[in-house]
C-alpha cells in the first residue's frame, strides 16, 4: 500500500529541473496520507465495552435485574459496568469510501500533484493531476466480561480490507497523457484493543469511571492495516442515568502508536420503548500528525520565468469531528441489532461523506 501511494505520487514528466524535491515531496505527500488512512483504521475508534445490556443485584428481592432502561450510545462510553459476572459478545461492520483530502477531491481526477506554471500565465501549461479511490471495510469481533460489579475487562478484533487504485494524468498545453496506473489491496488483522473500565462512582444513576485501552501491534504497518507500535488510551467517564434517558461523556488521551491523541465527545441515548433505543453522538479526536496538503510555489530551475507547484503537508494537525445518529433495537430475548451512521463535521485528514455501521450484541447469562 505504502509503495503504491510513493509511485502515483512521483512525478515523472513534468520538467521540474529537481528529481529530489519531487521525490521528497511525493514521500512526504504519500506519507500524510498513510497517517490520515491508518487515523481512520489503525486507530478507530471501536463501538462502546459496556453492551446493550447492563445488570445489578437488586438486594430487597435477591434478583439480578436491569439497571438502565436504554441500551446504551455506540462509541461514547458509559461508567456502569456490564454487571459481575455478565458477559457479552458482539460483531460490527462498518464500509468507508473515502472521497477527499483535506477538503481536495480525490476520487473526480482534479487533485493537482506537480505543475509548471509561467509566472505571467493564469494557469500551469503542464500539470500532474491524481485520481485516487480507497475504500476500506472494517469487522470488528469483541467481547467484553464483568469481574465485579465495578470491574469490566474487554478485546475487540478487528479485521480490515482495504483496497486502493489510482491514476495519474499529465495535461500538456491541452494534450493529456496516461503516466501511471496502479492498485492495491490488503486483508488481514488490523490492532487488536485490551480494554479496562473501572466505575469509580454510582449512585441513583448518576456514575464516573475510568478505562485503559492498550492497542496491541498486530496489524501490518507497510500495508496500512496497523499503526507498528503500542498505544494506550487512558480516558474519563461521566454518566447521568435518568429513566428513559440518560447522557454521557467521555475525555481520553492516547500515547503512543501513531501519534498521541485527545479524544472528547458526548451521547444522549433515550429510550423510546422498551425495545429500541434511539442515540446521538458527537466525537472528537485531536491528532498530534500533520493531516493536511497543501500547494506550495518555488522558481523551476533552467526555466526562466517558470513556477513549479508540489503538494506537501502542511503544520495542521488532524482534528476529527464526527456526528453519529443511531439506533438499537432488540430483536429478542438479549439479541440487540445496531446501526449507526458516521457524518463527518471537518474536512481534515481523510473523509468520506458517511459510514454506515450495523452490528449485533448479545448478552449472555438472561
Amino acid at each position: 500500500m505504502s509503495d503504491v501511494l510513493t509511485f502515483l505520487m512521483t512525478n515523472e514528466n513534468v520538467a521540474t529541473g529537481s528529481a529530489e524535491r519531487d521525490r521528497a515531496a511525493a514521500q512526504a505527500t504519500s506519507d500524510t496520507i498513510s497517517r490520515a488512512l491508518l487515523a481512520n483504521i489503525a486507530t478507530l475508534p471501536i463501538s462502546t465495552s459496556s453492551g446493550a445490556f447492563v445488570y445489578r443485584l437488586n438486594s430487597d428481592l435477591g434478583t439480578v435485574e436491569r439497571a438502565t432502561q436504554s441500551f446504551g450510545p455506540f462509541f461514547i462510553e458509559r461508567a456502569l459496568t456490564v454487571g459481575a459476572h455478565q458477559a457479552s459478545v458482539g460483531l460490527t461492520v462498518q464500509h468507508m469510501r473515502f472521497t477527499s483530502l483535506d477538503g481536495h477531491n480525490l476520487r473526480d481526477g482534479s487533485l493537482v500533484t506537480t505543475a509548471n506554471q509561467f509566472v505571467d500565465e493564469a494557469a500551469p501549461y503542464d500539470v500532474d493531476q491524481l485520481t485516487l479511490k480507497i475504500d476500506a471495510s472494517v469487522a470488528t469481533l469483541y467481547a467484553n466480561f464483568g469481574l465485579t460489579n465495578r470491574l469490566d475487562v474487554g478485546v475487540a478484533v478487528p479485521t480490515v480490507d482495504l483496497r486502493l487504485s489510482g491514476t495519474r494524468v499529465d495535461t500538456y498545453r491541452g494534450s493529456t497523457f496516461t503516466q501511471a496506473k496502479a492498485s492495491a489491496t490488503a486483508t488481514g488483522l488490523a490492532d487488536i484493543v485490551l480494554r479496562s473500565k473501572y466505575t469509580l462512582f454510582d449512585e441513583d444513576g448518576e456514575g464516573v469511571a475510568a478505562a485503559v485501552d492498550v492497542r496491541l501491534p498486530t496489524g501490518k504497518r507497510e500495508d496500512l492495516l496497523g499503526a507498528g507500535s503500542t498505544s494506550v488510551h487512558v480516558s474519563g467517564i461521566g454518566s447521568l442515568e435518568r429513566g428513559w434517558m440518560s447522557s454521557h461523556v467521555n475525555a481520553g488521551v492516547s500515547f503512543g502508536g501513531l501519534a498521541r491523541e485527545v479524544s472528547y465527545g458526548g451521547a444522549v441515548a433515550i429510550a423510546a420503548s422498551n425495545h429500541l433505543t434511539v442515540t446521538g453522538e458527537l466525537v472528537g479526536r485531536l491528532i498530534d500528525s500533520p493531516g493536511g496538503i497543501v500547494p506550495v510555489t518555488a522558481p523551476t530551475p533552467n526555466l526562466i520565468g517558470v513556477n513549479t507547484i508540489r503538494l506537501v503537508p502542511d503544520s495542521s494537525r488532524l482534528n476529527i469531528i464526527t456526528l453519529v445518529p443511531g439506533a438499537k433495537w432488540n430483536l429478542t430475548s438479549t439479541w440487540v441489532l445496531v446501526a449507526s451512521l458516521a457524518v463527518p463535521l471537518t474536512n481534515g485528514g481523510l473523509t468520506a461523506p458517511f459510514t454506515p455501521f450495523v452490528g449485533v450484541d448479545y448478552a449472555f447469562g438472561r
